[in-house]
């Protein structure tokens, strides 16, 4: 039967474990039904236009999978056969390239390639025999992505929409060392409840994925409009006029302004300039004051405002005693500076996270790669502001050093009392009109960037093979 793109079939919305909720959420703000939720998918049904919209809107997922055909397989003799059943010319161009990614979890195979040539072999098989041409194939997923799903003797076939990961969103071209992912960054935000209605805070800020994350959220900008490429584009019938439409629909709901401000801070200039060449690329320049600063000298505003950290979780032996200060300290700002607010510590290192020395209001799992980790929320009611303040003065006549990003020092000086401090623009421009310029204080001797260290990883769900690509 010829494809017809119009008509609705399952798709198959991918993300990380721990992410589904967030994923359900999105795709019923889009009004479309949800069918199943699993560890790390949300099946949803739709045509063509609404795996577009959904590649387009979604900020959690991870690749949005069309379904073509299934059935069931004993063999790869099956497979192949059914494969080979799909009127592959009305999806792929002849002089095209295919990618084949797959997920296989059946005792007839033990290599998951195996499983890829199959499928691949009955796409050219076909072509060949109606044309006499075949597409190219390999493992760069810029072209058009099959992808097979073959648990015991089950098997689907999907269009890869996405192609590459939804993740990468484009604006991130200066990573530095282990960031955040954008996916997980846009879910932990929205699991704040924050929506740009109230400043959000990012000591820490790394290179600036939760900033940036929280800036699209608060301009209501879909992730999806800064892609030039998805797996859709390459698929024979693909609307161009269609796609041209949806981009202008959303385009027309974002909000030029946002009540809230977003202040995202580093201890590291490196980390600052780089974080604010990803706000730029994505757009988001304007909407975030970027500040070189310790953490601990972040300003908060006096009115009820998210605080988001995510430290280092230390993966070295003997690390642990640095970053225990770092935590303490983190304890200290929060009692000191952020009073009235909501606080947040995204942490794999639970030990760690007791030396916070204050008591979670939440605790929910997230999944940082294979690292089972927690966002805690603190509840920071009004207190004694001064108390704390004066406390936290006290701090580091106890040897607590405070400071560091997502992959720099721990725990840096400040400088001696009476040091000159320099400013540095990033965007070179006359003080009295650059009202946010970015400020960075002298460099005291600093530490070596703490890994994030000594965390188990979660193992592989049992059976569960490597996702392959030919």
């Amino acid at each position: 039967m010829p494809i017809n793109w119009t008509e609705k079939s399952r798709i198959l919305v991918t993300c990380a474990r721990g992410i589904t909720p967030y994923v359900r959420r999105e795709v019923q703000t889009l009004e479309m039904p949800v069918i199943e939720e699993m560890e790390a998918a949300v099946e949803t049904e739709g045509n063509m236009a609404d795996a577009m919209r959904l590649n387009l809107c979604l900020r959690t997922g991870q690749r949005v999978l069309f379904l073509l055909h299934e059935g069931r397989a004993l063999t790869p003799g099956d497979l192949y056969a059914g494969a080979f059943k799909i009127p592959w010319e009305d999806i792929l161009h002849v002089d095209g390239y295919v990618c084949i990614t797959s997920a296989v979890d059946t005792p007839e195979i033990r290599d998951p390639r195996y499983a890829n040539v199959k499928i691949k072999d009955a796409i050219v098989d076909r072509l060949r025999q109606l044309f006499r041409r075949r597409p190219d194939s390999g493992s760069d997923r810029t072209g058009a992505v099959v992808h097979l799903y073959w648990q015991n003797d089950r098997y689907r076939i999907f269009a890869d929409t996405s192609g590459e990961p939804l993740s990468r969103r484009g604006y991130r071209k200066i990573p530095l060392a282990a960031p955040m992912q954008e996916t997980l960054a846009a879910a932990v935000i929205m699991a704040t409840g924050w929506t740009g209605e109230e400043p959000f805070i990012n000591p820490m800020c790394g290179s600036g994925t939760l900033a940036i994350e929280a800036a699209l959220i608060a301009r209501r900008r879909p992730p999806g409009i800064m892609r030039e490429n998805f797996g859709f584009l390459h698929l024979q019938g693909f609307d161009d006029d269609l796609w041209q439409q949806l981009r202008l629909r959303v385009r027309k709901e974002e909000r030029k302004e946002f009540p809230g401000r977003i202040i995202a801070t580093d201890i590291s200039p490196e980390a600052v300039r780089a974080a604010a060449i990803n706000a730029g690329r994505a757009k988001m320049g304007r909407d975030i004051r970027f500040q070189s600063c310790n953490f601990a000298s972040t300003p908060v505003p006096r009115e009820k405002s998210v605080v988001f950290m995510n430290p280092p979780y230390g993966q070295r032996l003997g690390e642990d005693d640095d970053l225990s200060r770092l935590y303490e300290g983190m304890g200290d700002f929060f009692k000191a500076k952020c009073q009235g607010c909501r606080g947040y510590i995204f942490t794999a290192n639970l030990e760690l996270a007791k030396k916070v020395g204050l008591r979670t209001s939440r605790r929910l799992i997230f999944y940082n790669g294979e690292l089972e980790s927690r966002l805690l929320e603190y509840e920071l009611y009004e207190g004694s502001r001064k108390r704390a303040e004066q406390d936290m003065a006290a701090a580091p006549a106890k040897g607590k050093p405070a400071g560091g990003t997502e992959t720099a020092a721990a725990a840096r000086p400040e400088p001696e009392a009476g040091a000159r401090r320099e400013f540095a623009r990033i965007i070179r421009a006359d003080r009295r009109t650059a009202p946010h310029l970015i400020a960075r204080r002298d460099k005291g001797p600093g530490t070596s960037s703490p890994p994030r260290s000594g965390i188990k990883k979660r193992a592989a769900t049992p059976g569960r093979k490597q996702t392959k690509d030919v």
